[in-house]
């Protein structure tokens, strides 16, 4: 009992001293702006900092990529405040977020941050297939993350609700929260699987159904009124 205790604790050191090897460099452009001056004000680049750590830490452990042989070699992940539409995107290992999503949000400004952060921050490590993988799935895993991290927002879709398991986003993210009830740690396992390629059969392979009978069992496991 005491040396798996050593042995957890000496884990969780090693992945706290990796992600904290990673710099993320915070750079406000807009700061001339209503939402620039709002980022300064209400969040911060240490706040900012802080959330990119521990967002790292938590995909990490998600994915159980507890050696850096399991992940991406990224040292690097720049943070950009920006004057844009939309609300964040990620793109060579650059995470940019919209001063103007900012600048108009009404409701807990740190939290929605936090969360998109955890969101973008998803894509910076996790495996594409090579470029395989569908983009429904791509998003939808970035969302398992925000949602497994305590950050799915109210207004996001019920267990059960979409039309289509790749839809992406909030609907294939609750898929795949089913999917990790039926094994646990099926996100991470599919994760790993798309470091060098896609296929559907991920799914079979994985749970023994087809991702078409996956989601015919989801619908009816949270029958619609």
């Amino acid at each position: 009992m005491y040396s798996k205790t050593l042995l957890s604790v000496s884990l969780l050191v090693a992945v706290l001293s990796a992600s904290n090897a990673v710099d993320y460099p915070v750079n406000n452009t807009a700061g001339g702006t209503a939402g620039g001056v709002r980022f300064k004000n209400e969040i911060g680049i240490g706040f900012t900092r802080d959330v990119a750590r521990k967002a790292t830490r938590f995909i990490w452990k998600t994915f159980r990529e507890t050696s850096p042989g399991d992940r991406k070699g990224t040292t690097v992940v720049g943070i950009f405040i920006d004057d844009m539409d939309g609300v964040a995107y990620t793109s060579n290992d650059q995470i940019h977020f919209s001063a103007r999503y900012i600048g108009g949000y009404t409701g807990d400004l740190k939290t929605e941050f936090a969360g998109v952060m955890y969101h973008e921050m998803t894509h910076v490590w996790q495996w594409n297939g090579n470029g395989q993988t569908p983009g429904g799935l791509i998003e939808g895993i970035a969302d398992f993350v925000r949602l497994k991290a305590g950050y799915a927002p109210s207004h996001w879709v019920k267990p059960g609700e979409g039309e289509r398991w790749d839809q992406g986003y909030d609907v294939t993210a609750r898929f795949l929260d089913y999917c990790e009830g039926l094994m646990r740690g099926f996100v991470a396992e599919l994760n790993k699987k798309m470091r060098t390629g896609y296929s559907m059969d991920h799914f079979n392979q994985l749970l023994g159904k087809s991702v078409d009978q996956l989601w015919a069992d989801y619908k009816a496991a949270f029958p619609q009124t």
